[in-house]
Order: structure tokens, then C-alpha cells, then sequence
């Protein structure tokens, strides 16, 4: 897809990944849609980006406020070309010490909410008979580690959603993309639904490999312009097929 002058909806766009994408972007020459829960970040955003950008608070559980967002910026614009599901928790804990009632609202925003966004936008994109999706999972789905089923669970179910969506809407030209991000230097690690001090050692631990936002930014960048189905940036020696 060409990204000039095409517009974008990005969740999580407040910070880290988001942030770095709708950077990217805009940079690239595309319209942005910021949506997060921190309106003063998204506001911060938009002024120090300086183009045509919307930043709109918005609570991607909340189905309602999904469905305003996407209609005020359908009457904004007039389309929306691509949709970046970026908002995500983590979750620390192991089999027997998951807190069902966390789980569940952890599975409400990073499984449930990236479908419901796509459910929003999928409609107007059929109008246009094109559209690009990139849902942002997680490189630990490439592997096994104690602790994180809960987080790994609600990333590999987002997966299916998305591998299945892309055979399902290509006949529309809509084309759905996997992105797997490794450890990278955002407020992830301090914002974990549970296990907080298991996550801040693992930052600790992974400050000298950690990725940059940006560079998660710029693979989403060559996902919308190729329409690949997934990419990874898990280095090979952690099981992945990122090469520096």
C-alpha cells in the first residue's frame, strides 16, 4: 500500500510503539488517527507533529467508543486506509497463580480489542475495496517461558484472529499483517497487569539487547507497504529470524 497521503488509526499511540509508529508515518507523508487513553500525550503528540493529525482518547475495550472514534474519523477524512492494533498489556504470573478476573480483562485488550477494532474499520475498508491491518503480537509467541502463558495465550489467539482474517478479507483487498516485536525499550515493562517485579528484572536484564520503538516503527512501515503476512524482529539466537 502507498503510505502518502493514506490514513492511518493507530491504538497505543501515547507512548513506545504507538508513539514511534505514528512518527513513522507521518513522516512517510500519511494522515494519523492517534488513539490512547492519555489524552495530554496524544494532544503533546499531535502539536509536536504538526500535520494534518487527530488525536482522539479512546478506550479500545469499550465498543462504543471504538465505533465514535472510527466515525469521527471516517467524516474527518472521508476513508481509513490502514489500522495499526498496537495497545497491549503484559501479564506475569505462573499457571497456578494467574488471577482469572485479570486475565480476563487482559484478554479484553489484546485479544478482544484489536478484534473489535477491526470489526470497526473492515466495513469501510470493503467500500473502498482496500485496506492494510497490522495487528502487533509479541515474540514471545515464538517460544516457551515460565510465567508468561497468560500474556503469550492472549497474543497467540490474537495470531489465529489475524492469520485467519488475511485468507478472509484478501478478495476485498485487505491485506492483514503480523508484526512480533523482541523486548524494546518502552513503559511496558512497568505497566504489567501482574508480576511487575518479575518484569522490571527482565527489563534490567535486557537493557544491553532491548530494540528501539523506532525500529518496531519501521518494520510496520515495510509491512504496509508490502503487504507481507507477518515479520519478527526476534534475533536468531532467541529463536527467531531477525538478522541485524
Amino acid at each position: 500500500m502507498q503510505i502518502e497521503n493514506s490514513v492511518f488509526l493507530i491504538t497505543g499511540a501515547s507512548s513506545g510503539i504507538g508513539e514511534a509508529t505514528a512518527r513513522a508515518v507521518v513522516q512517510a507523508g500519511a494522515r494519523a488517527v492517534l488513539l490512547a487513553r492519555r489524552q495530554d500525550r496524544l494532544e503533546e503528540l499531535a502539536k509536536e507533529l504538526g500535520r494534518d493529525i487527530l488525536p482522539l482518547p479512546c478506550d479500545v475495550t469499550d465498543r462504543a467508543a471504538v465505533q465514535k472514534a472510527v466515525q469521527i474519523a471516517q467524516e474527518k477524512y472521508g476513508r481509513i486506509d490502514g489500522l495499526i492494533n498496537n495497545a497491549g498489556q503484559g501479564l506475569y504470573a505462573t499457571i497456578e497463580d494467574i488471577d482469572i478476573a485479570e486475565f480476563r480483562e487482559l484478554l479484553n485488550l489484546n485479544t478482544v480489542a484489536p478484534l473489535n477494532m477491526m470489526q470497526a474499520v473492515i466495513p469501510l475498508m470493503r467500500k473502498q475495496q482496500s485496506g492494510c491491518i497490522i495487528n502487533v503480537s509479541s515474540g514471545a509467541t515464538l517460544a516457551t517461558y515460565p510465567g508468561s502463558a497468560a500474556y503469550t495465550g492472549s497474543k497467540c489467539a490474537l495470531n489465529m484472529i489475524s492469520k485467519v482474517a488475511r485468507l478472509e478479507l484478501a478478495e476485498a483487498g485487505i491485506t492483514v499483517s503480523l508484526l512480533h516485536p523482541f523486548m524494546t525499550a518502552t513503559e511496558f515493562y512497568g505497566s504489567v497487569k501482574s508480576g511487575l517485579s518479575t518484569s522490571k528484572a527482565q527489563e534490567a536484564e535486557a537493557l544491553s539487547i532491548a530494540h528501539s520503538p523506532s525500529l518496531a516503527a519501521e518494520m510496520i512501515v515495510n509491512l504496509i507497504r508490502t503487504g507481507a503476512a507477518e515479520v519478527d524482529l526476534v534475533p536468531k539466537e532467541y529463536g527467531g529470524s531477525f538478522e541485524e
